[in-house]
């Protein structure tokens, strides 16, 4: 993602001034600041924001359509789950650094071109969605859409932030930015099931290619403000990212793929993270040595820098409790996408007034607050769905989702806000280093924490299937009772009573395994709830540091002014 559109100029306006100051004696006048663009009328910002929301959507839906339908699309392909999940990862495997070079190809050649390009690009990619006829051409095109997704959220940043002025940007500008990223989700799964009863596959990207027709005059009709170009791209830079492109690939594809063939059984998994450091680590010795490096490693790992990664880091996982432990422990109850609707609905709107609220706090200055009701409704709400047992509905959890949404709307923007302030002061450069953060740690960190919380739920599966076997004892009276009345729904047509008793016990080791994930899943979400409690306990413990430091520190001497 980008934002270097408005923010850059921006930075370049302030830090003009600041310049000049220091020049004590000129020869000619100090270049002349560009003037910033009129502010827009309402009706003009409004049309913006949409303009806006709806790259994020049609991104977005390119994205989450396959994981919301993940088990009806093996149907489609006659696959397996594992098969099907090859479908994601195509996807994220390119989308996860191709902004990073998206970014300086923009700032080379033109925001212009690089705007009509990218959504052209991205409707092609959308037609050969139509054009798939088994698994294995799905994958090739799911690779293509992930290469012609990346710049479309980059353009929701920009048409969002073009509808703000200079001093709203990083407040009321990020916010809808940012909650316009979580919108596609929901939607996504709130549209499938209709999607899928008329047309399975061919429905969904039909639908797909729809939207992103309809964001095609969008790029044409509504100018955005261009920044100056520069010419920052080097020769060695193509080297450098293929090695970037290749590690993240890689490692995309071992996170999304590991836990469906478990990490230690397949031996191409090992190949692909050796792989990924191998390439990762040529990539940084060249980025080390360079003099103007693509990406500046050394200021990635300052420590300012690394403890944003780090609240990043926490973000995804604590957010992954809903957009994938939830979706996997309704899938294991048998519950289908038809039947969480309502419940997506409700977290859709939970996300809008989350950011909305966010928005305000950032406004008014209670940046630190917002962070601190966002961890609470994050740990609560995940506390809440640790109670879940087999009987729980999506009824049973509308509370607590729509509590996780608000939070998780209301955590991302002021750690952006603070982040690319930072990387402003330092320059347009220094832009590019800062998405290089939070792509890794949205997107690689995103696909590490579902593979995480994944294995932690199959192994706390196990775990509890041991202990549930252990009470399962054929001369126990209510185990042969149990058995007995599982097995007699089929008496009518298996008349041979050792083979009707062998179906009783196969259908009650079945409610043995739900049952066993039931309690991983509750596991699961009491973990989360756990880390994001943790998470706030420090972030309390920092804030009141903050608030004692002035006051344990001596107060400095004041100095004379100086005559300038």
């Amino acid at each position: 993602m980008s934002t270097s559109g408005t923010l850059s100029a921006q930075a370049e306006d302030e830090a003009s001034p600041a310049i000049a100051d220091q020049q004590v004696v000129v020869a000619e006048p100090p270049p002349v600041a560009p003037a910033q663009p009129p502010e827009k009328s309402l009706p003009e910002k409004l049309i913006y924001i949409a303009a806006g929301l709806l790259f994020f959507v049609t991104q977005g839906l390119g994205m989450n359509i396959v994981t919301a339908n993940m088990y009806q699309l093996q149907g489609e392909f006659s696959a397996t789950v594992a098969e099907v999940v090859w479908l994601s990862a195509a996807y994220m495997a390119p989308y996860a650094s191709l902004s990073i070079a998206l970014f300086k190809i923009r700032a080379q050649y033109g925001l212009r071109p690089f705007a009509e390009l990218s959504i052209i690009l991205f409707v092609v990619a959308s037609c050969l969605n139509l054009f798939v006829t088994d698994l294995h051409s799905a994958i090739v095109v799911r690779f293509v859409s992930g290469m012609a997704a990346a710049p479309l959220s980059s353009l929701g940043f920009l048409y969002i932030l073009e509808a703000y002025p200079a001093h709203r940007k990083l407040s009321f500008g990020l916010c809808t930015a940012l909650t316009g990223t979580l919108l596609s989700a929901p939607i996504a799964r709130i549209i499938s099931p209709s999607l899928m009863e008329i047309d399975g596959w061919r429905s969904l990207y039909t639908m797909e290619l729809g939207v992103a027709l309809i964001a095609l005059p969008a790029i044409y009709l509504l100018p955005l403000t261009a920044p100056p170009r520069a010419k920052i791209l080097e020769r060695v830079d193509v080297l450098s990212y293929l090695f970037l492109a290749t590690g993240l690939g890689c490692l995309a594809f071992f996170f999304s793929l590991g836990r469906f063939y478990w990490w230690l059984e397949a031996s191409w998994l090992g190949l692909l993270l050796a792989a990924a450091v191998v390439c990762l680590t040529c990539m940084a010795f060249i980025e080390l040595h360079r003099k103007n490096p693509m990406i500046d490693l050394r200021w990635i790992f300052s420590r300012q820098n690394l403890h944003i990664a780090a609240v990043l880091i926490i973000f995804r996982a604590v957010t992954s409790e809903q957009s994938t432990t939830a979706v996997s422990f309704y899938q294991q109850l048998g519950i289908m996408n038809d039947q969480t609707v309502t419940l997506y609905g409700i977290i859709l709107l939970a996300t809008i007034l989350g950011g909305a609220f966010c928005a305000f706090l950032m406004v008014t200055k209670y940046v630190d607050t917002a962070h601190v009701i966002a961890l609470s409704l994050i740990a609560i709400g995940a506390f809440l769905d640790s109670q879940a047992t087999n009987l729980t509905r999506p009824e049973q959890m509308y509370f607590s989702q729509a509590m996780i949404a608000g939070g998780a709307a209301m955590f991302l923007p002021p750690v952006m806000a603070k982040g690319f302030a930072s990387a402003m002061a330092k320059g347009l450069p220094y832009l590019v280093n800062f998405i290089a953060i939070f792509l890794f740690t949205q997107i690689s960190g995103s696909l590490m924490m579902t593979a995480a919380l994944g294995s932690f739920v199959t192994i706390r599966e196990k775990f509890h299937s041991n202990i549930l076997s252990e009470h399962i004892v054929l001369t126990d009276p209510n185990v042969a009772l149990r058995i007995s009345q599982l097995a007699s729904s089929y008496g009518k047509v298996i008349t041979d009573k050792t083979l009707l008793n062998a179906e009783g016990v196969s259908m009650l080791a079945q409610q043995v395994t739900r049952e066993a994930y039931v309690l991983a899943y509750a596991d699961t979400f009491l973990l989360i709830s756990m880390v994001t409690a943790a998470a706030l306990v420090m972030l309390l413990i920092h804030l009141a540091w903050n608030r004692i430091k002035p006051t344990l520190m001596p107060a400095e001497p004041a100095t004379a002014p100086q005559n300038s």
